[in-house]
């Protein structure tokens, strides 16, 4: 599966339609959430089916098209499932119980209710929201698909306008020679990640570089009167500072990763839960900030496309350990070099990397992640930096679960 992604232009009135179409589809979202949690039992089908209720009951829900409703319905079961799998695994802390939308950005199509011209550069929306033809502005060419292969149709809406995107079922996997290498990462704060070799990469730290412009309109935001025009303009303004800092990180961690995958056999990482470590106040902002799970994203995606090993490895004393004798040497965060009494001495990141090499090629039979299991059943939002997650399901006619790690940049 891949994600093809178009800016859309239209007209303001088009603009207003998507914007009631998406407040539609986070209506019906809800409802069925509210049907699930007053009657015990409910399953994916009889939300289904009371979509089809609420477009009898309310003429605007109507006037959405039948598969956009279903799929915001499995929106609201996806939710649902994702709470219960957290029940049965015992997930420590809050279950993350199913809550009401109050922001939808998608709507999301399946098969009908759309119609791409014979050029594929423009898309005609059929419901009776008024959405209309809307051109396509990007660089990836659709006619290279033929249009059973696009399986969903999604109109996003973000901070600098409305997107279209395209879910095209096809194979992404190729071929590339063997290097013969395998190198072991350990991602940092103040190198963005140091491999086995000791070569570094360093942190480009967006957020830190775009900090003052965000506090400049952050002020702006707070001077103008609530419920204001200007007051929106500044939100919209702030947006899409935000939104920038996100691209840029995202595409960094994305060029990064492929280049690593394609350069070696096997690559090893650690196996970090970035949740827990952002509990740390003082370095809540510099971990979000370097953007290790989306490199970690990247790198399994890079890796199932190329043919290429990912291994994550338990991160435990990779930094204590000697990577010479295995020698436990206690050091503290501020101690940026490893000295043992074996007579070895590396950079602290350096001497990490090798342990988690090594660890990754005394690992048999886990060349999987959580990431890749857990994709197929939940809701991956985290995943997807393009928006909502689809509503895709096991048993539906879509294999698995489609995010945004095949949404790739032509330049690529």
């Amino acid at each position: 599966m891949i994600i093809l992604e178009f800016k859309a232009k239209g007209k303001k009135h088009q603009y207003s339609a998507i914007n009631e179409a998406i407040r539609t589809v986070q209506f019906i979202r809800n409802s069925c959430l509210r049907y699930w949690m007053d009657n015990k039992g409910v399953n994916k089908f009889d939300l289904n089916k009371y979509s089809a209720v609420l477009a009898k009951n309310f003429p605007f829900a109507n006037e959405l098209n039948s598969t956009a409703r279903q799929s915001s319905a499995e929106r609201a079961w996806s939710s649902i499932i994702r709470f219960f799998d957290n029940c049965k695994k015992k997930v420590p802390g809050k279950k993350g119980f199913p809550k009401f939308h109050k922001n939808c950005r998608s709507v999301e199509y399946k098969q009908s209710g759309w119609k791409l011209s014979t050029d594929k550069k423009s898309i005609t929306f059929s419901d009776k929201k008024g959405i209309g033809k809307l051109k396509l502005k990007g660089t990836w060419d659709l006619w290279r698909f033929d249009n059973k292969q696009i399986k969903r149709v999604r109109i996003v809406k973000r901070a600098d306008g409305y997107y279209v995107q395209f879910c095209v079922s096809v194979d992404i996997k190729e071929e590339l020679e063997s290097t013969g290498t395998a190198v072991g990462l350990d991602v940092g704060l103040k190198d963005f990640y140091t491999d086995s070799t000791g070569i570094t990469e360093s942190n480009p730290r967006f957020y830190r570089t775009g900090e003052k412009r965000l506090k400049f309109y952050q002020r702006r935001v707070s001077r103008k009167k609530k419920g204001s025009t200007n007051r929106k303009k500044a939100v919209n303004r702030l947006g899409r500072q935000h939104l920038k800092i996100s691209r840029q990180r995202e595409e960094h961690a994305k060029r990064l990763a492929r280049c690593v995958i394609r350069s070696n056999d096997l690559v090893a990482y650690e196996d970090l839960r970035v949740k827990n470590l952002v509990k740390n106040h003082c370095l809540a902002k510099s971990i979000n900030d370097a953007g290790w799970y989306q490199f970690r994203k990247w790198m399994e995606h890079f890796g199932d496309k190329f043919g290429k090993v990912t291994v994550a490895v338990n991160p435990a004393y990779t930094s204590q350990n000697c990577s010479d004798c295995g020698e436990v040497v206690k050091k503290s965060l501020s101690t940026r070099t490893h000295t043992c009494k074996c007579g070895c001495q590396l950079d602290r990141d350096h001497n990490a990397a090798i342990n988690i090499l090594k660890r990754a090629l005394g690992t048999v039979g886990h060349t999987g992640t959580w990431i890749d299991r857990r994709s197929r059943y939940a809701n991956v939002k985290d995943l997807n930096a393009s928006g909502d997650s689809t509503s895709t399901l096991p048993g539906s006619d879509l294999a698995e679960q489609v995010g945004s790690l095949s949404e790739e940049s032509p330049r690529l």
